[in-house]
């Protein structure tokens, strides 16, 4: 996957936008100013770092090196991905998306609703 790929991916996650906190070479990508992902596009090798659940995020690393504990991050909460070429698209989408579920989980169904979030529980009857 390209850099430019790999923005376009976390860009068109709904209400995701690109932030600069920490410098102009890291893209800070967030969905209602939460970080879901974290990559310096212009990095070689290019890595991106994603919140993952804790128990698949040891099964993703004991499965693939090119996955490790996330570089300076809480390591039992997120995974840094290098893109050397072993990873699939596929299989980067889908932590890319399941990294943005775990943030968007967390908010208000409200907020969900906005964001038109697939995993937002049916409200309850009256």
């Amino acid at each position: 996957m390209t850099p430019d790929a790999l923005k376009t991916a976390c860009l068109e996650l709904n209400g995701a936008e690109e932030t600069f906190p920490f410098n102009p070479e890291t893209s800070v990508f967030k969905v209602g100013g939460k970080i879901f992902a974290l990559t310096a596009l212009e990095g070689k090798p290019l890595q991106i770092s994603l919140k993952c659940d804790p128990e698949v995020a040891v099964q993703l690393r004991e499965a693939h090196p090119a996955i490790t504990g996330g570089w300076h991050l809480n390591k039992r909460h997120w995974n840094t991905v290098t893109l050397d070429g072993s990873i699939s698209d596929q299989l980067l989408l889908e932590m890319l998306e399941d990294s943005y579920d775990l943030i968007v989980a967390k908010f208000p169904r409200k907020q969900q609703l906005v964001l038109d979030w697939p995993g937002v529980k049916p409200s309850p009857s009256h």
